[in-house]
């Protein structure tokens, strides 16, 4: 309470309604998987903290495009997250988190400058920041996976030369011998030369005219053809942008860490004039007349086929992002066996059941299943927070190109990335409580198999979700079961809604915690609760007429013991009624008499 301890007014601020609870996200989501790039998670030591991606620009920026993997011999090639991140966008996703993945045996690509058998301190060299072929010269494609540098000089006048910072590089046309010098504090010395400011005065007054500041140009081009250029880049260590700080291998700012895939690597013997004279060495003058020469990156890899332990560490990134609520391995089931990939599920599994995760997981089979071995896989399983799709999905190859026959035309891509957006799309459109099928999936070309009515009839009880051309109806997504036995979760959208409610509840009443544990507080509790049920009811998301029959909040002494007081808790017993989906929509007809009148 305040204190009142001079005479006069008062003025307070009060609140006379309870405190309101918004509504989570439901559409965010998040995939783990190889990518051609971008930052990921080496160990409980180096944690990576994926970022949001609003639209596949950003994700081809951080993450490399869509174009083919290199994981070793026996192992599909196909960037199946890059292609189901443009899925999830094209299905009418807005929210989405990368996890990235890798394999064993990856490695940096690198493009050597010094030459070969230089020491350790004399060696120069651009190198990728990240493993992976995406920065490999591709043979044939000039331009692709090379690192360009260029001698940029403009003419130095008194002014310029007096406001140039430390370790600039000056060249001059030279009467007495000495060209080049650097600056050193404010003074300009020779380069390579002892510092003796009288001398260095005399010798820079000596030199002829036509003083010309240097500086450098980087352009980068990578394999998938994304350019990244660096500008008025100093030479020498002192210099505030030298290009070991720009092009750094641990940047400093978050977006130059996210974005920027390449850095260079200058041995600490290695002097500002030295690293001039090294990336120009043969150098020719382009058409502008600046001296400019090409480096190629080479010995770039993928690694190997990711393993569980490595789908573990990229989950392990994802677990403390509050808003995302749908989490997928797109792809995941074409590394290895039938074991792998149930085992690469499980985890999935495990991490939507986490407490307080609010989340489900979307499942993919194997590729190249038959309706049985599908129902063998989703006997495999069991949990109330994961759905199962089935088949996958063909769709025309981005990657395809006239006179290219060595490209397929289409690809089959697993079905997770595609239900995902669609997840996103009804849950804009309709609502988290409206059950997301028997929606077009606008990608497909074809599915893998046609599954018939038959074979549905066999896959939907036991909770696999199929995708079904239906004539007249186009690709369409024609199921939404959880893969769970309890007949109380039965429907991916009473998982999805119930996992909303918890999850907006949980947040929105923060603010009850240490509280004084009385009527009072269970009264607000009560209505604040019981505002944004009413919301939900009015909205169409809760079964009754009524609001008493749409749900009730009880938090008074019949929810709470004198021993839960005791320690603490409150406890308030909340019930809704949720819509299930019209699954079987019956139609019951019968002949009548033509005098009949019921």
């Amino acid at each position: 309470m305040p204190e009142y301890l001079a005479p006069g007014v008062y003025v307070e601020e009060t609140s006379f309604r309870a405190k309101s609870i918004e509504g989570v996200g439901t559409s965010t989501t998040a995939f783990v998987g190889p990518t051609r790039k971008g930052p990921f998670r080496t160990g409980e030591a180096a944690r990576e903290t994926p970022e949001l991606l609003t639209s596949y620009g950003d994700f081809e920026r951080i993450y490399g495009s869509y174009s083919d993997l290199d994981l070793g011999a026996g192992v599909p090639s196909t960037n199946y997250l890059g292609h189901a991140v443009l899925a999830f966008f094209n299905e009418g996703g807005s929210r989405l988190y990368v996890s990235r993945v890798v394999g064993a045996g990856s490695e940096r690509a690198s493009a050597r400058v010094s030459a070969d058998g230089a020491p350790a301190a004399q060696q120069i060299s651009f190198v990728a920041r990240f493993p992976g072929t995406f920065a490999n010269a591709r043979p044939g494609i000039p331009g692709r996976g090379e690192v360009t540098v260029r001698e940029i000089s403009s003419p130095a006048s008194p002014a310029t030369m007096a406001a140039a910072p430390a370790g600039t590089l000056l060249f001059t046309n030279a009467v007495n011998g000495i060209s080049r010098h650097v600056k050193v504090g404010g003074a300009w010395h020779p380069a390579g030369t002892p510092a003796d400011p009288a001398e260095d005065a005399a010798a820079l007054g000596a030199a002829a005219a036509a003083p010309l500041i240097v500086t450098l140009a980087v352009t980068v081009t990578d394999a998938d053809g994304s350019v990244i250029s660096f500008d008025d880049m100093g030479y020498d260590a002192t210099h505030p942008r030298w290009v070991a700080h720009v092009m750094a291998a641990t940047p400093s700012r978050r977006s130059d860490h996210l974005q920027n895939a390449f850095a260079i690597a200058v041995g600490a013997g290695v002097t500002g004039l030295a690293l001039h004279d090294a990336l120009f060495d043969g150098a020719v003058a382009n058409a502008q007349g600046q001296l400019e020469r090409t480096f190629q990156f080479s010995g770039g890899t993928d690694g190997s086929a990711p393993a569980l332990a490595d789908y573990t560490l990229a989950l392990g990134e994802i677990a403390s992002l509050e808003d995302v609520s749908i989490v997928a391995a797109p792809g995941s089931q074409a590394y290895g066996d039938a074991q792998a990939a149930q085992s690469i599920n499980g985890l999935l599994i495990s991490h939507a059941e986490a407490r307080r995760a609010y989340r489900i997981a979307v499942l993919d089979t194997q590729p190249q299943l038959t309706p049985g071995q599908a129902r063998e896989a989703r006997g495999r399983m069991d949990s109330t927070y994961a759905a199962l799709y089935f088949p996958w999905i063909v769709v025309a190859n981005p990657n395809a190109r006239a006179g290219r026959d060595d490209i397929p035309r289409e690809i089959t891509l697993p079905p997770s990335g595609f239900v995902c957006g669609i997840f996103a799309r009804n849950d804009v459109e309709r609502g988290v409580f409206k059950a997301p099928a028997n929606e077009v999936v606008r990608g497909a070309v074809r599915f893998e198999i046609d599954v018939n009515f038959g074979q549905q009839e066999m896959l939907n009880p036991i909770g696999v979700n199929c995708l079904r051309l239906l004539s007249g109806r186009g690709y369409r997504l024609w199921g939404a079961r959880l893969a769970s036995s309890d007949p109380e979760f039965k429907y991916v959208n009473v998982r999805r809604y119930l996992s909303y409610l918890e999850a907006s509840i949980d947040r929105g009443t923060q603010w009850a915690v240490f509280e004084p544990n009385g009527e009072r507080l269970w009264a607000n509790v009560r209505q604040t609760i019981s505002d944004f049920l009413y919301t939900e009811w009015r909205n169409g998301a809760l079964l009754g007429t009524t609001t008493d029959e749409a749900y009730f909040v009880r938090c008074d002494r019949s929810t709470m013991t004198q021993n839960d007081l005791d320690n603490g808790r409150l406890v308030c017993l909340i019930g809704v009624a949720i819509i299930k989906p019209a699954e079987f929509v019956i139609f019951r007809i019968g002949q009548k008499t033509a005098d009949a009148r019921s």
